[in-house]
């Protein structure tokens, strides 16, 4: 091998070209241009490996093929040319991920309903309800979280010590653009846990709340669906904090038709 710039292979194979694509353009551009039987000698390859590698960097525009004599005569073409194909590369990959990400949805959907069984996760204590209430506000983009709560058992969790967690919490929500529909006891005290809640929060995120006699809700808990395929169940009950979050597309869906069958119930009170 007689190529000197060594240093500027090793730099080139950041960017876009491979170890032996590197060695051949450099031996090109140090040479001033040759035939291919030169270049593969002064880069100390294998003719065949060169050719390879020499069409690929004309095909990207890095070197050029002039005939001479009834030979093909490499030479390299202007190095701007380096530069405009590493942005056609960026942008194909930014193109690239945009349709993958308006994609992810799609794959989800059929990955949860058809091909894997339900992920469920188990929390527990005061930090595993709170792990579930932040799961819940990951996904960045607007969606309509429903909800079936027992808004006086949560105060009893949400002591002074968390209420910064749970305005935190509240915000990420108004940020997302989640909005939210919730049938909780029609009670005095649920009524004023609503009110704790949602004190500074634009309205325009308060959720439509239905009510439901409070005898018809005994239990200390929340069901939560949200995202596009998640439900969460939590026990607000104190020493007894616990809750599972289960990813399962069948089971959302599920759990979001009983929702709407419960909110069109002549039984809730508006």
């Amino acid at each position: 091998m007689e190529v000197k710039n060594i240093s500027l292979i090793k730099k080139l194979t950041k960017s876009a070209f491979s170890e032996k694509e590197a060695l051949v353009y450099v031996s090109v551009l140090e040479l001033g241009g040759a035939f291919p039987s030169r270049i593969a000698k002064y880069a100390g390859l294998r003719r065949a490996t060169t050719y390879d590698i020499l069409l690929v960097l004309s095909v990207r525009g890095f070197v050029n093929e002039i005939k001479n004599k009834n030979k093909i005569f490499y030479q390299i073409e202007k190095p701007e040319n380096i530069l405009k194909y590493t942005k056609s590369k960026l942008q194909k990959a930014e193109e690239s991920v945009k349709q993958i990400d308006e994609l992810l949805p799609e794959i989800r959907n059929i990955y949860s309903s058809r091909l894997s069984p339900p992920i469920i996760t188990y929390h527990s204590g005061e930090r595993g309800i709170f792990d579930i209430f932040e799961d819940m506000t990951l996904k960045q983009k607007p969606y309509e979280m429903l909800v079936f709560t027992n808004g006086k058992e949560f105060v009893n969790v949400l002591n002074e010590n968390n209420r910064e967690f749970y305005q935190a919490y509240m915000k990420r929500k108004e940020k997302n653009g989640i909005t939210t529909r919730t049938i909780i006891p029609d009670t005095k005290e649920d009524k004023q846990a609503r009110d704790i809640f949602y004190k500074d929060i634009n309205s325009r995120y308060w959720p439509d709340f239905r009510y439901i006699e409070k005898d018809r809700f005994p239990s200390a808990s929340e069901v939560t669906i949200y995202g596009t395929n998640k439900v969460a169940i939590v026990n607000f009950k104190r020493g007894h904090e616990t809750g599972v979050i289960i990813e399962d597309q069948a089971i959302h869906d599920m759990m979001k038709t009983i929702f709407e069958l419960s909110w069109d119930s002549r039984q809730l009170k508006k």
